[in-house]
């Protein structure tokens, strides 16, 4: 962490202009080395890992959410004085990566395979240097605080060495096995697929509903899927189904094949779903594959890698879609078929890169043996080691650490970490750790590792692992990890497990902080095809990175969706330049910091008291990751009672030549503004910068509350007074008067506490002394003040009565309407509880009104006045 020096104070121009701040200050804060973390110091650690973004990917809405959020925790805890480390990187994306290579080389009219596997892998790493890795950069722009120094990448040396070791340790643990097993694949990329990599769609399809086997003993079985039945092995029901009990046991034909098939009773099987029977077919599908596993059924592979149909008869080398039509139809032909539905629709899995239907199908691949390392993630959180915030989220969790399936490690893909297995001429195995050399003549395994698998090393291998480095040794196990709840299982759970396993018991995180999706004002999910999708490059651009943060920023609650809108970008801007006007005024008006003056007014307490209060529930926001709670407290405090309130008072106290009111802007301002960094650092940075002539923000001390500047009886005063302000404020609106028009006035303020504040009441009011002819022709009593205004002159009376009646006309009918709406029996019986409820206060409000516009009638001057 760097020490602060003094520096000259920059101009500050009359608008606040984003683009001419935001790329010096961050290139400044960059090569000033504050985000540089230092394992040698001796502050407490705070440490979080970015969650690697793919190399092939760029800055979009939820990263923009994400980042936002570390990036405040981060320049927080700087603040706060923690040895602070963000630590940068990106995941090599296995499937992306390959793809988007692959189709660079097909315009030079070649395949990877053309090229082979070594040229085409230097050309994945050629066109990583040259066009991948463009949403580091992009990450400038939102002002992400990440130590650059520490970048890391997947496939990185030491990454690489740290997948080879904890791989070779889990192989000669037992928790490393290979075998067949119902994987998810893609025809087009040819390669098994993570859950998370692939994508369900409501899509139109059909559900046929087939007859086995014939008479009394026929069965009647429903897919979506009908090419597949020419893999089936069984029909099962459900044990207590009465419907089938004289069938179980018992073999019935499969239509089209001539094959018998049993028919078994499986618990899985839901007999209140459909005509409570299923076709079993263990090759292909994932709940058929443990019916099948239960009851020792054959599996039947009859379609290959790419989708086509290879089981024998008339469907062979059909792809997939084209068979299903047609089996239906030989189905039909032979009067196997009992109904037909069309379209239905239903989930489908599909690639996530490509969008090919994904194809369920039984296949040789290595997986983690998941049962002792899920036991242990789930048990960290059990236990406290880690906490998962909100606390409702950690149900979900549970649900899926103690009910995981083993997890297919492999891909068919060159693009990755090979797996380090290597097989002798006569059926050898032997895995190789990172400093051993496999025996002579024996070859490796072709696959690569799932993306995931080294993404899941990434809290440890970023330090150093499996080398006990300084950095780990400070920063492991890492603060917090911030996260959409979405891949809290397919990415949090694969980390605790691996950093748990890797680090004897230590879990990767303390706290895994949850947020949820970005959707539009309508709460509406951002698509595409919705033609709601938010570019935040393009918000950076337009309103600025401060304005398009705190928009996020200012919706995030802990585990919940965050909604957005381009209004509420357009309002964060408007904040930011509030910020930086009130900021403009305070120092041409002289604004220092310094040591507060002993002779505060009452408003110098009032604020000084509610900044003390505003720092502590900031900071108990901040705590809890209640980031919208603290954007909240700071605008409403910025906007509401700094700008509008204390600054409109400061000025009248300057006017009063009272110059410490200058010491009381310049420590209000100071405080404000570093609360507010974490959240927007540019426009703070810049203000900050301008008005204590300091190093930079980034690495000033976080405010703390002093209890001794709390004044519970000045903010009561100056409650007072605001509510008196506020009332005769509407009540000239409601008199006619415009706002910057002045009147005469008596104000009747003995005993009331604010007898002081005359003089800035009346400012405030645009309120002038009374003459000794001052005649009142309105009176206004707020509590135990009283107003008397003398608005003679200043309005049209007859004009003003003549609105006003017509608005009484309009609120008197609104009342007639809802209060018959009210006394009519049958309304009343029929209509629901929150109609009936509308109805009511519409009616409440409409008398409200009447009485209002009654009063101001009754408080109009004669017309001859």
């Amino acid at each position: 962490m760097t020490t602060p020096t003094a520096e000259p104070t920059p101009e500050l121009p009359s608008h606040y202009t984003p683009a001419q701040v935001e790329t010096r200050s961050y290139e400044r804060w960059v090569a000033r080395g504050y985000f540089t973390a230092d394992p040698g110091s001796g502050r407490e650690p705070f440490s979080i890992v970015l969650p690697p973004p793919n190399v092939t990917g760029s800055l979009h809405i939820g990263h923009a959410l994400d980042h936002s959020i570390q990036d405040a925790l981060a320049r927080k805890a700087r603040m706060s004085g923690a040895e602070t480390l963000w630590l940068p990187g990106m995941d090599h994306a296995g499937i992306a990566t390959q793809n988007v290579v692959e189709r660079e080389i097909a315009k030079e009219g070649v395949s990877r395979h053309d090229l082979g596997r070594e040229a085409f892998v230097e050309r994945v790493w050629q066109w990583k240097e040259e066009s991948g890795g463009r949403i580091l950069g992009q990450m400038t722009k939102l002002g992400d605080s990440v130590d650059w120094s520490r970048e890391r990448f997947t496939m990185d040396e030491n990454l690489s060495r740290a997948v080879q070791t904890i791989f070779k340790s889990l192989f000669d643990d037992g928790l490393i096995y290979r075998a067949e097993r119902i994987i998810n694949w893609c025809p087009r990329c040819l390669t098994a697929l993570s859950d998370i990599e692939v994508e369900h769609t409501d899509d139109d399809g059909e559900l046929v509903s087939i007859r086995y086997g014939s008479g009394d003993d026929s069965i009647v079985v429903a897919t979506t899927r009908a090419e597949t039945m020419l893999g089936d092995t069984a029909v099962a029901v459900h044990p207590s189904d009465e419907r089938y009990t004289h069938l179980v046991g018992r073999e019935i034909e499969l239509p089209l094949t001539g094959r018998m098939i049993p028919i078994v009773a499986d618990e899985h099987v839901d007999p209140a779903f459909g005509t409570g029977a299923v076709k079993v077919t263990p090759a292909h599908d994932p709940n058929d594959f443990e019916i099948g596993r239960r009851h020792s059924l054959p599996a039947h592979v009859i379609m290959d890698e790419r989708g086509v149909i290879t089981a024998h008869g008339p469907f062979e080398g059909l792809d997939r879609f084209e068979a299903r039509p047609a089996v239906v139809a030989a189905l039909r032909a032979e009067g196997r078929i009992v109904a037909e539905k069309r379209p239905y629709v239903h989930a489908v899995g599909h690639c996530s890169r490509c969008k090919t239907v994904v194809e369920p199908r039984m296949s040789l691949q290595w997986f983690v043996n998941v049962g002792p390392l899920a036991k242990a993630a789930g048990d960290a959180v059990r236990d406290g080691r880690t906490r998962i915030h909100p606390p409702e989220m950690a149900k979900r969790y549970f649900d899926w650490v103690d009910d995981m399936h083993d997890w297919c490690i492999s891909r068919q893909l060159w693009w990755g970490h090979r797996i380090p297995v290597w097989y002798g001429p006569d059926g050898e195995v032997v895995c190789v750790g990172p400093d051993e050399e496999p025996p002579a003549g024996y070859v490796q395994d072709p696959d690569v590792l799932d993306t995931w698998f080294s993404s899941g090393l990434w809290p440890f291998s970023t330090l150093g692992w499996p080398s006990q480095t300084p950095e780990l040794a400070k920063f492991y196990p890492t603060s917090v990890l911030v996260t959409g709840y979405d891949i809290l299982f397919f990415w949090v759970a694969r980390m605790m497990m691996l950093g748990l396993y890797a680090m004897d018991g230590q879990p990767p995180f303390r706290v895994v902080a949850l947020h949820g999706m970005v959707r539009d004002q309508f709460g509406k999910k951002m698509s595409k095809s919705f033609g709601n999708v938010v570019d935040p490059l393009d918000w950076v651009e337009r309103y600025g990175a401060d304005a398009t943060r705190f928009t996020l920023l200012r919706g995030a609650n802990p585990g919940a969706d965050v909604a957005i809108s381009e209004e509420w970008a357009g309002g964060s801007r408007n904040f930011c330049n509030k910020i930086w006007n009130a900021a403009r005024f305070a120092l041409m008006n002289g604004a220092a910091v310094g040591e507060l003056p002993a002779d505060l007014t009452a408003s110098d307490r009032w604020i000084l008291s509610r900044l003390q209060s505003v720092i502590s529930s900031v900071d108990a926001a901040l705590a809890d990751f209640e980031f919208a709670k603290a954007c909240d407290l700071l605008y409403h405090f910025a906007w509401d009672e700094v700008c509008d309130w204390y600054v409109e008072l400061a000025k009248i106290q300057l006017s009063a030549g009272l110059t410490g009111t200058r010491y009381v802007l310049g420590h209000v301002f100071d405080a404000l503004l570093r609360l507010l960094h974490p959240l927007v650092p540019f426009v703070t940075e810049e203000l900050w910068r301008a008005l204590t002539g300091r190093e930079s923000l980034v690495i000033a001390p976080w405010p703390v509350a002093d209890p001794g500047l709390a004044d519970p009886g000045a903010e009561a005063e100056i409650v007072q007074m605001q509510d008196l302000v506020t009332e005769v404020r509407r009540f000239r609106s409601d008199q006619g008067l415009k706002p910057g028009q002045r009147v005469a006035a008596r104000l009747t303020l003995t005993g009331t506490g604010l007898t002081a504040h005359e003089p800035a009441i009346r400012t405030l009011l645009r309120l002038d002394e009374p003459a000794e002819s001052f005649t009142p022709t309105a009176r206004l009593a707020v509590g135990t003040v009283t107003v008397e205004l003398d608005t003679a002159g200043a309005i049209d009376v007859a004009a003003e009565r003549k609105r006003l009646e017509k608005d009484l006309a309009a609120a008197r009918k609104e009342a007639a309407q809802t209060t018959g709406k009210l006394g009519n029996e049958q309304f009343m019986s029929k209509a629901p509880d929150d109609v009936v409820a509308k109805v009511r206060a519409r009616a409440a409000k409409a008398e409200e009104e009447i009485a209002r516009l009654e009063a101001q009638l009754a408080a109009l001057p004669e017309a001859s006045a």
